[in-house]
C-alpha cells in the first residue's frame, strides 16, 4: 500500500508534523456517542493500540504532534445555515462533542501534551477549512504530515486531501483509523488514497520508518 519507496528518508523530525484528528471520547472510549458505530472497525485494526504506538514513536522521534478538533456542538449550531450537511445534520441532532460534555473531553491517553499543538476546530471534514491548521504547520516549518484519527471516509479523507491541495506531502495509516464499516475502510484506503496520498502505510510500516 505504500507509494513512496523511501519511507524511511522521509519523516525527519524536524520538518515532520503528526496530524490527528478528533480524539474525543465520543469517538474513542467506551460509553462515547460514536463508539458503537465505530467499535468493531476499531477492534479489527487494532486502533487504539496503534494509535497509542504512534503517539509514542513521535514523541519519541521528536515529531510535532498537532491536534486538530472537530467543532463541540451546541444546540441550535445551524439555524439560518442555508447548505448544513447531512453529516452535520445528524450530529447536531445528538450532539456529537457536546460543549462541556465528557464526551468532548480528550481520550486520556491522547490528551495534548507540552510542546504539542492544538489547531481552531473544523466545522466540515477538512482540519484545515476556516482554522489554523495550515497557519501553524507552516509556522512550525512542517512540510511533511502524518495523518491519524477519525473518521477515515470523512475528517481524515478530508484533511488528507486539503493538505495535498495545500503542499503538503501526505502520509495515511490504514490501520491508525476506523470508519462505520469495512466497505466505508476500504474506499477511504483502497479506492480513494492511492489517487492522491503520498503514502498509504500500517502502523508497522510507519513505526519501522520512524525508528530509522
Amino acid at each position: 500500500m505504500q507509494n513512496d519507496t523511501s519511507a524511511s528518508a522521509i519523516y525527519v523530525a524536524h520538518r515532520t508534523a503528526l496530524v490527528f484528528i478528533d480524539p474525543y471520547n465520543d469517538f474513542l472510549s467506551d460509553g462515547g456517542k460514536m463508539w458503537p458505530q465505530l467499535e468493531d472497525i476499531a477492534a479489527q485494526v487494532g486502533l487504539l493500540d496503534n494509535l497509542r504506538a504512534i503517539v509514542t514513536a513521535a514523541r519519541e522521534a521528536g515529531i510535532l504532534i498537532v491536534v486538530a478538533p472537530h467543532h463541540q456542538a451546541e444546540p441550535g449550531d445551524f439555524e439560518g445555515w442555508d447548505h448544513p450537511t447531512p453529516y452535520q445534520l445528524a450530529s447536531d441532532r445528538i450532539q456529537i462533542f457536546q460543549k462541556g460534555s465528557w464526551g468532548a473531553q480528550w481520550h486520556p491517553d491522547f490528551a495534548p501534551q507540552p510542546g504539542d499543538m492544538v489547531a481552531g476546530q473544523h466545522w466540515t471534514a477538512s482540519g484545515f477549512a476556516n482554522t489554523n491548521l495550515d497557519f501553524l504547520l507552516k509556522q512550525s516549518r512542517r512540510s511533511h504530515l502524518v495523518i491519524v484519527g477519525l473518521i477515515a471516509n470523512t475528517c481524515v479523507e478530508g484533511t488528507a486531501r486539503a493538505a495535498v491541495d495545500l503542499g503538503y506531502h501526505v502520509t495515511l495509516i490504514s490501520d491508525a483509523t476506523a470508519a462505520f464499516s469495512a466497505g466505508a475502510m476500504h474506499a477511504a484506503h483502497d479506492i480513494n488514497a492511492p489517487s492522491y496520498a503520498h503514502a498509504v502505510l500500517t502502523t508497522a510500516e510507519l513505526l519501522t520508518a520512524l525508528s530509522h
